[in-house]
Order: C-alpha cells, then structure tokens, then sequence
C-alpha cells in the first residue's frame, strides 16, 4: 500500500495533471453535444419497431443529415474546444487562438489538389487536430511572451488591438503548415495517425483494455477520480472509435469497434466506477444502521452511474478489504462484455448517449436498439451483487460490532 501511494499513485496523478491532456480532456468534451444531439436524429431514423424504415421513407434520409454534418465535423470541433482550452490556462485570448488553429486545421486537410478533404474533419482528422491545437497554441505564447507582435497606441480599442497583436503569430503558424503540406507535399494528418497508431492499436485490444481498467480503479482505490486522470490519453481514441461506428451503422455495415466511447460506462461500470451497483444493493438489506443507511442514500445516485457516496462513504478508499473487488469487478465484466460483442451475442456501441443514463436503458440505447444487450446490462449487476457480497458482509460484521458497542449496556434493545 504504501509503494502505491509514494510511487505509483503519484506517477498516474502527475500524467493525468498534464496541462496538455487537462486541455485535450477539456476540449474533447465540446463534441459532446454535437455527437449527442447527432444520435438522436439517428435513434429516431431506426427505431427497432418493424416496418419503421419503411414508414419513414425518403424521410429516414433527411433525418440522417444533421447525423453526417455533426459526426463529420468532430475533428475541426475538437481543434477549437482544444485550443480555446489551453489558451486560456496560459491567459492568452482565447477566440484568437481557436480561429488561428481552425485556419491551420483546414490547411493541414488539403488533398494533393489543393482541394479541402472534407473526410478528414471528422474522426479521422481527430488525433492532427489535437497536436495542431497544441503546436498552434505554443507558438502563439512564444511571440506574445516574447512580445514579437504589431504594436498600436494604447486609445486603440482592444478588438482591434487584438486582431493586429494575432497578425504575426498567425502568419507564420500558417506558413509552417503550409511549407509542410503544400511544397513539402507532406501529409500531415496521415503522420500524426500513424505515429498514434500503436496507442490506438493497444486500446482497440482486450490486455489494452484490461491495463486501462486496472489502472482507474487502483486511483479509485486512492480516492483520485481515475476516469479524469487518463481520459485525456484515452478520450480521442475512444470518440474516433465511436463516430467510426456510427458511421458503420448508419450505413448498414459491420460494426468494427468494441471499445468505443460508452463502453466503459455502460458495459463495465454498473452504478459507477467499480461496478458498484451490486455493494449498494447488498448495503440497502444490511443489518448494519450506517450501511443501510448509506444503501439507501446512494442507490439513486448510483443509477446515474454516480458512485462517490460509496466510494468515500463505505470508504473503499485505502481500504485493503475492498480493493480487491473494486479493481476484479469492473475488469471481469469488462472480459465477459468483451468476448458477448466478439461473437456477436450482443450489440456493439454504436450511438453516443449521456453516461448518467440508468442500466437497462442505456445499453439498450448505445447499441442502437440491441435487447440482448440490455438483458447483459441486468445480469452485471447480479454479476457484481455476487463479487461484492463476500466481501461486504466481512465488513458488515466489523461494523455491527462497533455499532454493538457504542449501545449502552442497560439500554432497551429495539428489533429492526
């Protein structure tokens, strides 16, 4: 315990601090409502009820518009969110530094032709948007920390101020994208894919996904908020993988991906991080007053997949006994869900939809309709009912000792 909370802990916190991945996680969560408000169009386009397709006709294509407008422009709404984001932790304006990074965003996507690829504004041009967001940001603060820019008199008024203060920094972030792509004929987006590609790759995969995982709930494990910490590495990938198979599924095609944006919610993390919906239950008919109390405080939140009255509540926190069933629960599912998806016994994620969905519905509605998987998403709670519950009842019976001895000996003893 102690080499986890001087070493590795530490480790973890620090990468997940990164200002950096801090405003790729930021960032990324401006796609959100695009993506989201996407996916209803597309649930109402195929509702499972026979015959609807068919009903809606010609109509079904035109619902499907706002789906490809806003799923194919994720990349160029990351560039913004991200940049604006990391504009703002170096207090530098921030609406300057997202137009710049828009103008080198579009630049980087041109075709041999000199022609806008728009393919490339969505979940494929996702990882150069980020690292063009970044540069683009970086050389903005060196010339204004260095305070190389046009200056005007100080009755200017700011707008102005600002737009001749950005001239310099934006002439030559677009000279350097444009040296590289258009008389280098360097393809810019392709060579940020490919450098990123293992880390894809790693998280596309079973033992990827199960690192991941273990990772999470040993920070849950320290009271640090493991999801935060690493969604700014894991974030751009899980969303490319997501788009790519709501692309996949809006054009009737296999589905390729099965670690996509709304797995870990909803295929691993019953009632919140550590698949905790089964301990809530299990508290809810515990003997002990302070644990059924907390049972009964944290089951609504924990529908929501809100589970930090449990976590800090039981506590789970440095707590040897429950560590072993925070960090098995979650990568067990994870394995069953993984393997019911590889051979088709369930639905894959497909749609984007709010992770406080309650079970049932959302996997249900994540995979587009799929009621297998929405049956899977009852049997993880009886799943993590069954982990827990051994573990739960050791700690049960520490409590209602202590709970025993603060009664006093001569007072009356009230049935439950």
């Amino acid at each position: 315990m102690k080499f986890l909370e001087s070493r590795v802990v530490p480790c973890l916190v620090k990468v997940g601090e990164n200002v950096i991945l801090v405003a790729v996680r930021n960032g990324i969560t401006l796609t959100l409502p695009f993506i989201i408000a996407g996916s209803v169009f597309l649930i109402i386009a195929n509702l499972p009820i026979p015959g609807w397709t068919e009903y809606l006709g010609t109509f079904g294509t035109a619902l499907n518009v706002p789906v490809i407008v806003t799923f194919g422009i994720i990349g160029l709404i990351a560039a913004i969110g991200i940049s604006y984001n990391l504009a703002k932790h170096y207090k530098l304006d921030g609406l300057t530094c997202s137009g710049i990074t828009v103008a080198v965003f579009l630049m980087a996507q041109l075709d041999d032709n000199y022609l806008l690829n728009v393919d490339n504004l969505g979940a494929s041009g996702l990882f150069s948007a980020i690292i063009l967001s970044v540069l683009t940001v970086y050389i903005i603060r060196f010339f204004i920390e260095h305070k190389i820019y046009i200056r005007l008199p100080e009755n200017v008024p700011p707008a102005v101020l600002q737009s001749f203060v950005s001239v310099i920094p934006a002439f030559v972030c677009l000279a350097l994208v444009w040296f590289v792509r258009v008389i280098l004929h360097f393809d810019i987006n392709a060579f940020f894919t490919l450098i990123l590609s293992p880390l894809v790759m790693g998280l596309g995969t079973l033992p990827g996904m199960l690192i991941l995982v273990f990772l999470i709930s040993l920070l849950w494990c320290c009271g640090i908020h493991g999801t935060n910490v690493l969604s700014g590495i894991t974030a751009p990938i899980f969303l490319k993988f997501i788009v790519e198979n709501t692309q996949a599924y809006l054009s009737h095609q296999p589905i390729p991906h099965i670690f996509a944006e709304g797995f870990y919610n909803f295929f691993i993390c019953t009632g919140g991080s550590g698949a905790t919906m089964g301990l809530v239950l299990a508290m809810m008919v515990s003997k002990s007053r302070y644990y059924k109390s907390l049972g009964r405080m944290a089951f609504a939140p924990s529908l929501f997949c809100i589970n930090e009255p449990v976590i800090f509540g039981v506590p789970m926190v440095f707590n040897p006994l429950m560590m072993l069933p925070l960090i098995v629960t979650p990568m067990l599912l994870c394995t069953m869900s993984y393997f019911l998806m590889e051979f088709n016994i369930i639905g894959r994620p497909v749609l984007q939809i709010p992770w406080t969905m309650p079970p049932f519905l959302n996997a249900y509605f994540a995979t587009g309709g799929n009621i297998p998987a929405a049956i899977w998403s009852g049997v993880m709670i009886i799943i993590s009912t069954i982990i827990y519950y051994p573990f739960f009842r050791l700690l049960e019976k520490k409590q209602l000792a202590a709970e025993l001895a603060e009664i006093p000996a001569n007072a009356p003893q009230v049935s439950a």
